[in-house]
């Protein structure tokens, strides 16, 4: 880089600059632009609002866990397509949270949503809470959970609200990268040694008991029939890909009982493992901390 091109990205950082080309979140395409953002007649404010709740909570929590391997990871090269993915998350986060609180006109931002939210109010599946031993287990439920939001978001592209339906266009080519990122280490590890083919086959074990509770579907996804996906309807689509991976990587289904709920109620209804609070203590203590400054 010369001193020219130097000068030039600091210079683009400034704040009476309008090229922006070197800061995270800006000088994109918005896929919101020219998308009516009013709530579609016939159409439950506050159901849309806890749907769109769900599936930030899900990108929210999960990003935030990827982030946690950035410097980690075994080589620069993963901790950056990462990083990548948990900003991807991130970005999808962001849109829905913002979504939902104007959905439900209660006129919270997606900081708000973020920040000063307990637990027991977060609608996250329990997937995305927990805490990776090694990178087979990140793997392993970066390919559960790709496999499963790429094909949930596939069909929330034909969904009668204009705004989720524009996300979920977006979220698309992201997820499909996210997938085939994963599949490639599963398959690298479970088809390569002894040692890894164990670890990640041990990994999938870990991460299966939590696969059935993707495919239950919750009151408020049924009251939003044509709105929200069924997840029911995904569930073969998700199981093909899953088992093609696991085909290519000589690695078996992992046969696990599904993770107790608590009275039938799980992730969608607040009812979290206990990973979730530490999650959220990291999260949120500087905005909690300093709830009146600015970024």
């Amino acid at each position: 880089m010369s001193d020219a091109d130097e000068y030039g990205a600091y210079q683009a950082l400034a704040e009476g600059s309008d090229d922006h080309r070197w800061a995270f979140g800006t000088g994109f395409t918005d896929p919101l632009e020219g998308v009516d953002t009013t709530v579609p007649p016939g159409v439950d404010g506050a159901a849309l609002a806890q749907y769109c709740l769900m599936l930030g909570d899900d990108a929210l929590i999960y990003s935030h866990r990827l982030q946690q391997w950035v410097t980690r990871a075994p080589e620069l090269e993963e901790e950056t397509a990462l990083a990548n993915i948990a900003l991807d998350l991130l970005g999808q986060a962001r849109m829905l949270l913002a979504r939902a609180g104007r959905a439900d006109g209660s006129g919270r931002d997606e900081d708000q949503l973020a920040f000063f939210r307990g637990e027991r109010e977060f609608r996250n599946v329990r997937l995305v809470e927990r805490l990776d031993a090694d990178f087979a287990e990140l793997v392993a439920r970066l390919l559960v959970f790709s496999a499963w939001r790429l094909a949930l978001l596939r069909a929330l592209t034909a969904s009668k609200d204009p705004v989720l339906a524009a996300i979920a266009a977006k979220g698309v080519n992201e997820l499909t990268y996210h997938r085939d990122y994963a599949a490639r280490w599963v398959v690298r590890l479970g088809d390569g040694t002894e040692l890894s083919h164990a670890k990640m086959q041990a990994g999938l074990a870990v991460v299966w008991p939590l696969v059935a509770e993707l495919f239950i579907p919750h009151h408020i996804e049924v009251t939003l029939a044509g709105v929200a996906a069924d997840v029911r309807e995904i569930r073969e689509e998700v199981a093909t890909a899953l088992d093609t991976v696991l085909a290519a990587a000589t690695l078996d289904r992992p046969e696990a009982k599904p993770a107790a709920a608590v009275a039938g109620r799980a992730g969608r209804d607040g009812i979290h493992t206990e990973a979730l609070g530490y999650v959220l203590a990291e999260l949120q203590s500087v905005a909690r901390a300093h709830p009146d400054a600015t970024w």
